[in-house]
């Protein structure tokens, strides 16, 4: 028996409505849905043939996790999928959804896909981190876009020593500091001044946010490479995110690890285009007047 874990942005009607429409196709096809507990009700019986806890198991023995939303909701699906192994897709149901694989008018092209196995799945770099206060670990979680360290008090300063591979590159003030994978490239990263990263291409990230400082470019390290944020002792306490979903309050003095992620997530593509292209949609990118590599 075919399974999915369908996991839904509850908040709209229409998204609502949408899902039991995905859940009625799927079961016609021969494929069960599965649903989160704290979605069930909202989404009523005729999704629910199957209630799980929203935890690390709910998605264990599924083909994959479908997730109808914005990218928030597609992290929410990720958290779910990777540690079950299975890969997540997202169809976006929200606004600019860079992280999902099909947009809304998509849907139903993308539950066929499903329905007939017509897809294959790429993995994607994820972060590993642990915070450290006095030696001892504090916090140890992961990241599929950044982890972002941020000053907590809003009239101060966070004064931070940023490390790789043990070694101090710089120190400086500044709003934060994030950590970042090649698909986290187009989310805070960007917005903070970062580079674009193709997928495909393994490194991480290190973009601090408005750094009072000479040197506080981007930088672009290696994916076996350790970086560390050290915040300064004697400063200001700092807010510990990742990917915007699981946030910690760190004090002064404290240190954050972090390398390539142990586990990988899988994510569901349904076409071979080339990320420019989803760049140029996605940012509605101004290309008028290209000619080709054939033109003279």
């Amino acid at each position: 028996m075919r399974e999915v874990l369908l996991v839904v942005h509850t908040g709209h009607q229409s998204n609502i409505d949408l899902a039991r429409q995905v859940a009625g196709r799927l079961a016609v096809g021969g494929v069960t849905t599965r649903v989160l507990d704290d979605e069930a009700r909202d989404l009523g019986p005729s999704c629910c043939t199957k209630v799980v806890p929203a935890d690390d198991h709910a998605a264990e023995g599924t083909e994959l996790v479908l997730v109808l939303g914005g990218d928030g909701t597609l992290l929410r699906g990720a958290e779910l999928a990777r540690p079950a192994r299975v890969p997540v897709l997202g169809v976006n149901l929200g606004r600019v959804g860079f992280l999902a694989e099909a947009d809304g008018d998509a849907l139903h092209e993308a539950v066929g896909h499903v329905l007939e196995r017509d897809y294959f799945v790429e993995e994607r770099m994820t972060l590993d981190l642990v915070a450290k206060v006095d030696g001892e670990v504090v916090v140890e979680t992961w990241a599929l876009n950044e982890v972002s360290v941020e000053k907590l008090i809003r009239e101060r300063i966070l004064e931070v020593v940023v490390e790789v591979d043990g070694r101090p590159v710089s120190a400086f003030g500044c709003d934060g500091v994030l950590c970042a994978t090649p698909t986290g490239s187009t989310a805070y990263a960007f917005s903070a001044g970062g580079p674009v990263v193709w997928p495909d291409v393994q490194a991480i990230l290190v973009v601090p946010s408005n750094a009072h400082a000479l040197f506080a470019r981007p930088l672009v390290v290696s994916p076996k490479s350790h970086v560390a944020f050290e915040i300064e002792s004697t400063g200001h306490p700092a807010a510990l995110s990742a990917d915007g979903r699981r946030t910690f309050e760190l004090p002064a003095g404290a240190r954050i690890e972090i390398v390539e992620g142990a586990v990988p997530l899988k994510v569901v593509r349904l076409r071979q285009a080339p990320f420019t292209d989803r760049l140029v949609e996605k940012f509605d990118l101004p290309v008028k007047g290209w000619r080709g590599p054939s033109a003279g």
